[in-house]
């Protein structure tokens, strides 16, 4: 087997590890999990180190259990936040659940005849029946308020971090969480708890849990990686527009591709190391490829295809790197054609749009293309000159007689006509 932990290590994927962990590691197949709340029906690109630490682990040879908190996501962990979360209802966390269960199996082997096959649990089936009289004598009596007080997740928002102070409910999270390691160990004979650094106390509070539980001779690690940020310290994964999301319907392919594409050098080798499965070898030569002609943005390239493919599909990608091609002149008109909605409006978003009515189809671009409050050509004159000079497109494709008619044929997805001017002027003409 790898060593799970070397791994972690040249990827630069390892925070703190609990000592003895990298021992029990090396001596036996380990179960560890991974918890995660299904507070949306999407991961974002801000889970993916944790999604990617268990990729690592399975590849390893360990088996990774993937915790969906449909009980804890019903409360909220203090854990970074600066205000209680929002509580949902069980119909929409059974929704959120099986959502990220799709996701994640893109990542991890579900189906698989090895003893090591993922496996994915919800802490709500073990807490659903379980009553508070029950929960205070058989979790909280093991555990002190002064070991509960003494976290840093606790402290900060104590000392004045957070408005409304610290709830309860909130209070009680390290203790649910701790709980969730509890009975994973009891019953699946999971042994270690995988996580980020901000998680840590609570982990910690999982592996005293069990030993004030089960005697200290119970062995239960932790391990975390380190909160991703970028090279200028701001928090990874977060545009003008919000989080880079897994799923298509909320950031499309091309999007999620351009994520990728548009990040620093000095964030492109950290992040090839953290996020694709490329060994160390290969990204040691991309890395010195990269070196020597940055202007290539070889290293930029390579990430955004490996992440692309991994997360959505290679049909995906191919339409990705097409859409990032039209804008440079690269592309056809049978590739525009392939773009969906979504994807066309992300292409475009910075180019100048326009609509067109309808019942106009059919007319000759020169009328069409001149329209009240269209500024695309200066004048009629001025669309003759350069489409007898070949410098307007349609879709793509050069326009060769400034009357050409312009139909609904020509319209791509059904509403949208791609108007060039030159080699880089574009306007999106959207008919309604």
């Amino acid at each position: 087997m790898k060593n799970f932990v070397e791994e972690l290590k040249w990827r630069g994927m390892l925070a703190q590890i609990m000592p003895g962990t990298e021992e029990l590691l090396q001596r036996e197949m380990v179960s560890a999990y991974l918890g995660t709340d299904p507070t949306a029906d999407s991961l974002h690109i801000g889970h993916l180190c944790g999604i990617m630490m268990l990729r690592h682990l399975q590849r390893c040879g360990h088996k990774p259990f993937l915790l969906v908190g449909g009980a804890t996501g019903m409360i909220g962990d203090p854990s970074g936040k600066s205000q209680e979360r929002n509580l949902l209802d069980s119909d929409t966390l059974y929704h959120n659940q099986e959502a990220i269960k799709k996701q994640v199996a893109k990542f991890l082997d579900f189906d698989g005849a090895e003893p090591n096959r993922a496996e994915m649990v919800n802490n709500y089936d073990w807490m659903k029946d379980f009553t508070f009289l029950d929960f205070a004598r058989e979790v909280g009596k093991h555990i002190t308020v002064n070991y509960m007080m003494a976290k840093d997740s606790v402290q900060k928002r104590l000392s004045g971090e957070a408005r409304d102070g610290l709830s309860f409910t909130e209070f009680t999270y390290q203790l649910l969480q701790g709980y969730d390691f509890l009975y994973l160990y009891r019953h699946n004979g999971v042994k270690l708890q995988l996580g980020g650094n901000d998680q840590w106390g609570n982990m910690t509070t999982g592996t005293e849990l069990i030993r004030r539980t089960l005697g200290q001779e119970a062995e239960a690690f932790c391990l975390t990686c380190p909160l991703i940020t970028k090279a200028d310290g701001k928090k990874f994964g977060k545009t003008e527009s919000g989080n880079i999301w897994l799923d298509r319907n909320r950031t499309t392919p091309y999007a999620f591709y351009q994520f990728w594409l548009n990040v620093s050098d000095e964030d492109a080798e950290r992040y090839i190391k953290i996020f694709t499965n490329l060994d160390q070898p290969t990204i040691q030569a991309l890395a010195e490829e990269h070196a020597q002609d940055p202007g290539r943005r070889v290293l930029q390239k390579r990430l955004a295809e490996e992440v692309t493919r991994m997360v959505h599909s290679q049909a995906d990608l191919d339409m990705a790197i097409a859409a990032s091609n039209i804008l440079f002149g690269k592309a056809t008109k049978d590739q525009l054609a392939q773009l969906d909605d979504a994807t066309i409006e992300d292409v475009f978003k910075d180019v100048p749009h326009y609509e067109l009515d309808r019942a106009l189809l059919g007319g000759p671009a020169i009328d069409l293309f001149n329209q009240d409050g269209m500024q695309i050509f200066s004048s009629k004159g001025d669309m003759r000159k350069l489409v007898q000079g070949g410098g307007v497109s349609l879709n793509k494709e050069k326009i060769n007689a400034f009357d050409q008619p312009v139909t609904a044929e020509d319209l791509i997805d059904g509403k949208y006509l791609l108007v060039q001017k030159g080699k880089k002027n574009y306007f999106l003409i959207t008919v309604k």
